[in-house]
């Protein structure tokens, strides 16, 4: 049984219900890019909100041990508790001046670079990090895509994207005057990379810029993929013969939501001469991964394999955004470092991090279980989610859907999320915000856990099935 919302779109589009209500909010002047601003409240009706990534606002618990000692680095403004005053007291040593307030280093607080080279050493089994390759932004990869601009250059600098992909980072390369280069993942493979849509890419942008960059995510985001270590390898002997620069965005991996291998690890287990020369620029964030400290926007950066020269260039490059926020420098720290047994702070922080622990494993079931609902949904196909958060099933629109659509002056997909939001409450992202293959209609929403006190429900699974089921 579906949902009065559900049923309207798909079996009665040529119903003229809503046509006046929506003909007299959407004038031409006035047509939404996507879907409805979530803080615009519907009377009479529980908004679920299923379009963010943000694992606090999802209902996830902090992690106390943070907020703890971030209190704690304002002494003279919030109670300190001893127990995490020594911790504190560490970080502020490190601070010019012994406070937040202070600018630090290019690269960010030397003593915190250092501890995220010996977490990455530890992340990837062994194989060392070095503190000089390493630099914490707040927009590292925005500086990263500059250093391989040449605005000057005909034909212009192109930068090989895939498609779907998260809208914020291609928006950003064309603001930096990229020609953004779509190859397409593999729907019917599970949004598989495969090699010789790379060629096939490759081949139709060198007509029209010249391409320098090979951007990959992994997880994939929206898709939820993950790239496997034999696609992976692909991608690495690719780049290398065609003398590309491999671009790893791994902030996004949510990583212990993660099943797959962080691409660095499988360069290095390559061996030479690919370890040696392949140059590669992977991202991971405080925002992300088991902290989900969104709000804290410090991420870093790790460069494998560039020259000194160009190192240089990029110091400088950094060094224009004067320094990275000190509180999210803190948060990277104790990512990168928390508490051991024996630490006074261990035992609280073992108890919200065993929370933690269990809403990852219903995050893992959910994402199971949000497949096999969606396929079982009249009009929606959905492929397998191994890591991230989202799910993006395919919509298979009737042909007066696409028509109504059209009429409204909306894509098909942004009118599906439209009429869903307006009539149910549920708010989930259209698919052409990411990108998609001509004639095909997809939905990306959070199957993470979100408002479980308010809607009494176990999962965010059943809310959805509650709203678009029944």
């Amino acid at each position: 049984m579906h949902s009065p919302a559900t049923s309207a779109i798909w079996l009665d589009c040529t119903k003229q219900t809503n046509k006046q209500k929506l003909n007299k909010k959407y004038t031409n002047k006035t047509l939404p890019l996507s879907v409805p601003n979530p803080n615009k409240k519907i009377e009479g009706m529980k908004i679920i909100d299923l379009s963010w990534g943000d694992l606090q606002r999802a209902g996830v618990k902090p992690l106390s041990f943070v907020r703890q000692v971030i209190c704690d680095s304002f002494p003279f403004i919030f109670f300190v508790e001893e127990q995490h005053m020594q911790r504190a007291q560490r970080l502020l040593r490190e601070c010019d001046g012994g406070i937040v307030g202070s600018y630090t280093a290019t690269a960010g607080i030397p003593e915190i670079v250092h501890r995220v080279a010996e977490f990455i050493t530890r992340q990837d089994g062994g194989i060392p990090s070095h503190p000089e390759n390493i630099y914490i932004s707040a927009g590292s990869q925005r500086n990263i895509v500059t250093i391989l601009m040449n605005r000057k250059a005909s034909p212009r600098t192109g930068i090989l994207t895939p498609v779907p992909c998260y809208n914020i980072a291609t928006l950003s390369m064309m603001a930096q005057g990229a020609t953004v280069v779509p190859y397409y993942l593999n729907q019917e493979h599970s949004w598989e990379l495969q090699i010789e849509e790379l060629h096939r890419a490759l081949e139709s942008a060198q007509r029209v810029c010249n391409p320098v960059a090979l951007y990959v995510i992994n997880p994939g985001n929206p898709t939820g993929h993950v790239q496997s270590r034999k696609s992976m390898q692909e991608v690495i002997h690719f780049v290398s013969e065609r003398s590309l620069f491999l671009l790893a965005d791994e902030i996004d991996v949510y990583q212990d939501c993660f099943n797959g291998e962080k691409t660095e690890f499988v360069l290095m287990e390559m061996g030479p001469p690919l370890s040696d020369t392949v140059e590669l620029a992977s991202f991971h964030s405080a925002s992300k991964g088991f902290m989900g400290e969104c709000g804290l926007r410090d991420g870093y950066v790790e460069l494998v394999n560039l020259d000194h020269t160009v190192m240089k260039y990029i110091y400088v490059l950094f060094s224009k955004d004067s320094s990275a926020p000190v509180l999210g420098q803190f948060a990277l720290d104790l990512m990168a470092n928390p508490p051991q047994p024996g630490d006074p702070s261990y035992p609280l922080y073992n108890v919200v991090r065993t929370d933690i622990d269990i809403t990852t494993l219903v995050l893992a079931d959910n994402a199971k279980r949000a497949v096999e609902v969606v396929n079982n949904m009249l009009g929606f196909c959905c492929q397998p989610v191994e890591g991230g958060a989202f799910a993006f099933p395919q919509l298979h629109l009737p042909p007066k859907a696409i028509e109504k659509a059209e009429e409204m002056g909306m894509k098909p997909d942004t009118y599906y999320c439209t009429r869903l939001y307006e009539e149910s409450g549920v708010l989930v992202r259209p698919g052409s915000e990411y990108g998609q293959k001509e004639g095909t209609y997809h939905i990306r929403y959070i199957f993470q856990l979100t408002g479980l006190s308010k809607y009494k429900k176990p999962n965010l699974l059943m809310l959805t099935r509650e709203y678009l089921l029944q």
